[in-house]
């Protein structure tokens, strides 16, 4: 899951350590880490994330997803894929472009400094 500066932000003023859940990958982006196939923040005991308060816009939308093939989808590998309405995916797939813009610009202007 991409991090905007405003997620990660989000989550260190709920107490949370940067450098526990953030990663970069090759591309530079801000990436939310995993452990043993899952956020940091999923509790595969109890079934629930630990930031669910706090958590990522990206998180908010799921599981509207963006596909580099298929442009703006729902994620088929989400249990409840199939109760997303129409709406729904119209509403969440502009706050997911304008998410990704904005990540994808902040990411930018972090690598121009580079």
């Amino acid at each position: 899951m991409l991090l905007s500066k405003a997620d990660i932000r989000l989550l260190e003023k709920a107490g949370y350590n940067r450098e526990k859940f953030v990663r970069f990958n090759r591309q530079g982006f801000a990436q939310l880490r995993n452990s043993r196939g899952y956020c940091v923040f999923y509790q595969t005991a109890k079934h629930r994330c630990r930031a669910y308060n706090r958590r990522p816009l990206g998180c908010r939308i799921y599981p509207i997803i963006y596909s580099e093939e298929e442009g703006v989808i729902v994620d088929d590998l989400c249990p409840l894929a199939g109760t997303v309405s129409k709406k729904e995916i119209e509403s969440k797939a502009e706050k997911l472009t304008r998410l990704l813009q904005k990540i994808d610009s902040e990411t930018r202007k972090l690598n121009a400094r580079v």
